[in-house]
């Protein structure tokens, strides 16, 4: 059974086909009878996993198993301790109230980044941008975009860079691998079902992140 880890670029769909004619995950992987497990939205970019393990995929993205993904979030203004501090409490969004995340500030040490985005990010003068790195276990729609909305952080650009300890690495926009089988068997031990009575699950991101930036 394979499962795949792709690094999806920028306006691609979370699907195979499409009506009008938008780049889809098939114009990256011709791998048959895989399926994305959860989604990335048109406008986001980063890892994703496509498996035909049914099993695999309801419990990575079934919201009671709490599995944790990391965001790198390009931010209109500058992160301040504040926003770290109500991101790390939760925050009220259309949606209801997130659960406490886990929040840092990315200082900025390589402007250029793995790779950069096409088309840019539209550069403003007057207005500086800084990056915040977001780890959430929900699974609200456009809950991260959201979140930096609900701390005056209008999100510019997001990256998804892992999830749980599994990290993109070295692979560009459109590039995919094949998950070995430890990586699948870390996957599948990923989160706890979450009840009344149930525990959540442990936040657990590894050393795998990528460590430059994104322009």
């Amino acid at each position: 059974m394979p499962t795949l880890l792709l690094n999806k670029p920028y306006e691609v769909l979370t699907q195979f086909t499409d009506e009008a004619g938008r780049r889809t995950l098939k114009d990256y992987v011709l791998v048959p009878n895989v399926y994305p497990v959860g989604r990335l939205d048109y406008d986001s970019e980063g890892l994703l996993l496509l498996t035909d393990d049914k099993q695999l995929q309801h419990r990575l993205s079934d919201p009671r198993f709490k599995v944790p993904k990391t965001y790198h979030a390009q931010v209109e203004g500058l992160v301040s301790e504040v926003a770290l501090g109500q991101l790390r409490q939760g925050v009220q969004i259309k949606d209801g109230l997130t659960l406490p995340a886990a929040a840092r500030d990315l200082p900025e040490t390589d402007p250029t980044g793995p790779w950069p985005r096409t088309p840019p990010i539209r550069y403003r003068a007057a207005i500086p941008t800084s990056w915040l790195e977001l780890t959430i276990s929900q699974g609200m729609n456009r809950q991260v975009r959201k979140m930096c909305a609900a701390v005056d952080l209008p999100c510019l650009r997001l990256v998804r860079v892992a999830l749980g300890p599994l990290g993109l690495g070295e692979l560009a926009p459109g590039q995919w691998r094949e998950l070995t089988a430890a990586e699948v068997q870390v996957l599948r031990g990923l989160g706890q079902p979450t009840g009344p009575s149930g525990p959540r699950a442990t936040r657990t991101v590894g050393a795998s992140r990528p460590k430059r930036r994104y322009s």
